[in-house]
């Protein structure tokens, strides 16, 4: 059996912190998850010309599908901390970095890691 490279391992971490935070909002439709495809994909040809940049891939990841969700659906995640006001979904920061997190930028605070949505939100925690 092959084993899976690094720049290979970072896509596919991605893909399945991605799903997980999907998960939490039961938004893993087949049109969602293969949003998640198709972002994988562009960034495995990004990641392949910048293989420093194999740590920022989930958060990208999560942006790209944020960003495809939005188009088609509405805002995803939305903001678990605030409770009043209008609904606003939580961004990815740093925007390109390693450790991505989901931040509301509302309430300016760190609400959970790309994963681990459900541990933010009452929902069962990422593995």
């Amino acid at each position: 059996m092959e084993s899976i490279g690094p720049l290979e391992q970072s896509l596919h971490t991605a893909r399945a912190l991605v799903l997980a935070d999907l998960a939490v909002d039961d938004v893993g439709a087949p049109d969602v998850v293969s949003m998640v495809e198709d972002s994988v994909v562009q960034r495995r040809w990004w990641v392949e010309q910048w293989p420093e940049g194999a740590d920022f891939v989930a958060g990208l990841v999560a942006q790209d599908v944020q960003d495809a969700i939005l188009e088609r659906h509405g805002r995803w995640p939305l903001c678990p901390v605030c409770g009043a006001g209008d609904p606003h979904a939580l961004e990815v920061e740093p925007e390109l970095g390693a450790d991505p997190h989901w931040v509301c930028h509302k309430a300016g605070v760190k609400v959970a890691a790309i994963g681990s949505l459900g541990t933010a939100t009452g929902g069962a925690p990422s593995p």
